[in-house]
């Protein structure tokens, strides 16, 4: 390899490294970047319509406050009401989870000892402790309120404020990147760039409409079953249904719980597994073809392991990035497979 080569890859040993370090405060940039993302094809629409580029944002900044001040208004009352009502039911939960446990755990409780409601809450919080990947760092972030307090309440105050000035200056950033861009690699780089900006964009305004649209089917499934946590189980696994399977896995197990709690009856149960199971074919055979398509190119094992790899290597902050990251290297994948298939390597056989 050249000098060249060699200067590349220590310029990208050092941006990882510089990521594993700074990881704890780059969370609120990483959402604001989102944010200035998804809002610059409306601010670059409103320039077309004469408005000044700080207008433009101002109008596009006011518009997405308001429409989420509108949803907190809304949801966050009934939430709370939600999540009370579960911190209540918490203990009669593991109560029961302990009396259905307690007829196979007993035999495994070492010699002299026995296994109450209070060790198998201990067990499970050591094993969750223990684990790695997604689980691990939600789990560790969550083991500490008063850190998780301190930091949603800054990241509450700086996300906006990075987010206007991103959004503000996103054209000029972007030219200021492609101006350092070798004059060589401008055309490939401009390429790849645009076919990632298509597929990127495409892809996160659909997922976060089937995000929502499952959100909204689980909560009200759930509620004409009468499940009390409606609201809060059927968000939950919206939420996090961008990994394939995983809302779908989070709300049957969590509402089949609730519910069995509640009622203390089983036909209620067969009610929870069919709204999962409705969801799940809509989310399959309509949501996601409808919405988001074959937009990112990758293979829903591909998926999974890109979110468990994040999660693994960068905590939360690697979940979050876990798809855009997949989709960006599903671009090179591709290019990089085109130039092999037309290489004299490929196409020679010496």
């Amino acid at each position: 390899m050249t000098i060249r080569h060699w200067l590349w890859i220590l310029a990208a040993s050092a941006f990882v490294v510089a990521l594993l370090l700074l990881q704890p405060i780059l969370l609120p940039f990483i959402i604001a970047a989102a944010l200035a993302y998804l809002g610059d094809p409306i601010v670059d629409w409103l320039q077309r319509y004469r408005m000044s580029r700080t207008a433009g944002v101002i109008v596009v900044f006011a518009g997405l406050s308001l429409i989420n001040l509108l949803g907190l208004l809304l949801i966050l009352p009934l939430l709370q009401d939600q999540i009370l009502l579960f911190l209540h039911n918490l203990p009669n939960y593991l109560q029961w989870l302990y009396g259905l446990l307690q007829p196979w755990l007993g035999p495994l409780a070492p010699e002299g000892e026995t296994w109450d409601a209070s060790t198998l809450r201990k067990l499970i919080a050591d094993h969750v402790n223990g684990a790695g990947g997604v689980a691990a760092a939600l789990w560790s972030t969550l083991s500490r309120p008063g850190v998780v307090l301190m930091t949603f309440i800054g990241n509450i105050v700086l996300v906006p404020v990075i987010t206007f000035y991103l959004l503000r200056d996103w054209d000029r950033l972007v030219g200021h990147i492609r101006d350092l861009l070798p004059r060589r690699a401008l055309p490939t780089v401009t390429t790849l760039a645009s076919e990632t900006d298509t597929v990127l964009s495409a892809f996160i305004r659909g997922q976060l409409l089937v995000m929502l649209a499952l959100g909204v089917m689980y909560s009200t499934g759930l509620w004409l079953v009468g499940l009390d946590l409606a609201l809060l189980i059927g968000m939950a696994a919206g939420m996090v249904s961008f990994v394939p399977y995983l809302g779908f896995i989070v709300g049957l197990l969590s509402a089949s719980l609730a519910i069995l709690v509640q009622t203390q009856e089983f036909m209620p149960l067969l009610w929870v597994v069919a709204v999962f199971g409705v969801g799940q074919i809509l989310e399959s055979s309509v949501l996601t073809p409808l919405l988001v398509g074959d937009r990112i190119g990758l293979h829903p094992v591909a998926v999974i392991f890109a979110v468990l790899a994040g999660g693994q290597l960068f905590g939360f902050m690697g979940v979050m990035l876990a798809l855009p990251t997949a989709a960006v290297i599903a671009v090179l994948m591709r290019h990089a497979r085109e130039r092999w298939l037309t290489s004299n390597l490929y196409l020679n056989d010496g």
